[in-house]
């Protein structure tokens, strides 16, 4: 993986996106539906694009709000529609987009107050609204392309479980979306956006508000306050900048916002790895502002731009890897809520770490794996069968203090404030306490690289069967399995995952960019890992030829 020239590094100016032109172009553009990057197309996490490239357009969320329209009326779902947008420069004309649908059509729907909305506070007002209901649910939108490069817009549905929709109900409102498109937008519903705003359907609601109020039902506020110890926020230019200060003002905590920024071009940002501007808190790259200001903090956080990722920073370590911090989240967790049932397992997506695994066996906790995607997680965390759940890229969620949902997407704020939480009643950072379990469990060597890919590979490697695998060896050692499926549901991965005694490999392409992930660990040391990397990309160059 070849780190670019402006890795750690702030972008010139004039190598910035152009943020006029891309907003003209979500106007002017009109996507060309015998090109399939101009169609909708709802991945593991929603619909996404660009203006750019005419993936993200008006058009595009007029015929998908008139799709999710359509489903809701179809499912018989009358309660109030949740709505929220991140930072990114197109994610406000989207919301307006949306806005002028869902009134003209005759939805009840709950906008913030000139505020940005960070995801796991839209999944919280819906669960909020819909415990103890059994009819007139709610259901909501997040408008958000997540921690992608600020040209890019996304667009997700989340049903009445407050979760990201799963692929039953993506594929209805992805092909409803699409007819329209193709039939010019014959049939959707509109009136002015200056009219909707202002339509009896229309409300205001306190997401900041009621979301802080309740997170003493999550996380230990009272044990951060009373310990006194200095926390750091990097809000990264996103969703939740508001949300520190509040937070910091009603528990009474020692938290401390490094930046207030908000800028759609994410000027501010030091570049990932390849030289794009990607707000991703798990990038030791992009969290080079934060890690300048280590020492001041006992421990520091930054979520991306709608707050369904963290990046936890500690004095003694610098930036955790996801898995490290996972990890220490579920020993810690399962410790230390009383309420939770005996039975809740543990949730992890079959590209996390090993060190999970033997976590989970420790505590005595069944693990279920699961394929990448936070939808597998919503119905156990929703039962209380599952008290966490949690991803690799550094996205998880966990029960509230008497077992049952406070979010069913992921979200980086609770995930933040616990490594304040376990510092508090540890004495431990996080980073210092996972240092304690690899004595008791191993220190496993984890990375993950990007590496370019076509079309037509990203489409071969979405579909392989382990047959397709010729290579019996990664490196030097025997391959004792290979999987396409989740162990816990048998669904399929969207990719492969290849086994020996002493490592592993996983490979699946990105569901919004030119590339695939390769997942490595080794159970030896660095090197080792190193060459399971270069057998896993000699392994996938090879299944094209």
């Amino acid at each position: 993986m070849k780190i670019h020239e402006y890795a750690g590094k702030h972008i010139p100016g004039d190598k910035l996106p152009d943020i006029q032109k891309l907003l003209k172009m979500y106007f002017s553009e009109k996507p060309d539906m015998t090109v399939p990057g101009q169609r909708v197309s709802f991945g593991t996490s929603g619909h996404r694009g660009s203006a750019f490239n005419a993936s993200f357009t008006e058009s595009h969320i007029l015929a998908i709000t008139q799709a999710i329209c359509d489903y809701r009326k179809k499912e018989n779902i009358t309660g109030p529609l949740f709505i929220g947008y991140d930072t990114h420069a197109l994610s406000r004309p989207a919301f307006e987009t949306a806005l002028e649908v869902l009134a003209a059509n005759g939805v009840e729907t709950m906008i913030a107050d000139n505020d940005y909305t960070p995801t796991p506070s839209i999944s919280h007002a819906i669960l909020t609204y819909n415990a103890g209901r059994m009819t007139g649910m709610s259901d909501g939108i997040v408008i958000t392309p997540s921690h992608n490069p600020p040209s890019d817009g996304g667009f997700k549905y989340n049903p009445v479980n407050g979760g990201p929709a799963d692929v039953g109900i993506t594929s209805q409102i992805q092909d409803a979306a699409n007819i329209y498109l193709e039939k010019k937008l014959e049939g959707v519903k509109r009136v002015p956006f200056n009219q909707a705003l202002i339509a009896s359907t229309t409300h205001t609601y306190e997401y900041r508000r009621n979301y802080v109020r309740d997170l003493c039902n999550v996380v230990d506020m009272e044990s951060i306050r009373a310990s006194g110890i200095v926390l750091g926020a990097d809000p990264l230019g996103g969703s939740g900048v508001n949300y520190w200060g509040e937070i910091a003002d009603f528990y009474k905590v020692n938290l401390q916002i490094v930046s207030k920024e908000v800028d759609t071009s994410f000027k501010f940002m030091t570049a990932d790895w390849d030289g794009k501007i990607r707000m991703d808190p798990s990038s030791k790259y992009a969290m080079q502002r934060l890690l300048s200001l280590k020492d001041k903090f006992e421990v520091s956080f930054g979520c991306d731009p709608d707050y369904d990722r963290h990046g936890i920073v500690t004095k003694t370590h610098g930036l955790m890897q996801p898995n490290h911090y996972l990890s220490v989240a579920i020993d810690y967790l399962f410790r230390n809520r009383e309420g939770w049932k005996k039975e809740a397992g543990v949730g992890k997506t079959l590209v996390s770490s090993s060190i999970i695994d033997r976590v989970a066996e420790g505590l005595g906790r069944k693990l279920v794996e699961v394929p990448v995607g936070f939808k597998w997680f919503v119905n156990g965390l929703i039962d209380g069968s599952l008290g966490f759940g949690g991803e690799e890229s550094a996205g998880a969620s966990f029960l509230r203090f008497d077992g049952k949902a406070w979010s069913t997407d992921k979200d980086g704020i609770i995930l933040a404030l616990l490594s304040g939480e376990i510092t508090a009643r540890s004495g431990m950072n996080p980073a210092q306490y996972y240092d304690k379990l690899t004595e008791k469990y191993g220190r496993p060597c984890y990375a993950r690289h990007d590496a370019p890919c076509t079309p037509e590979m990203k489409k071969l490697l979405k579909s392989i069967s382990p047959e397709k695998i010729r290579t019996s060896e990664i490196a030097g050692s025997p391959i004792v399995k290979i999987e396409t499926k989740a162990s816990s549901n048998q669904a399929s991965f969207g990719g492969v995952k290849v086994s020996t005694s002493d490592g592993w490999f996983a490979a699946r392409p990105s569901g919004t960019e030119n590339v695939y992930k390769i997942y490595a660990e080794s159970f030896k040391d660095e090197k080792h890992l190193e060459e399971i990397f270069a057998g896993a990309e000699n392994m996938i160059a090879g299944l094209g030829r």
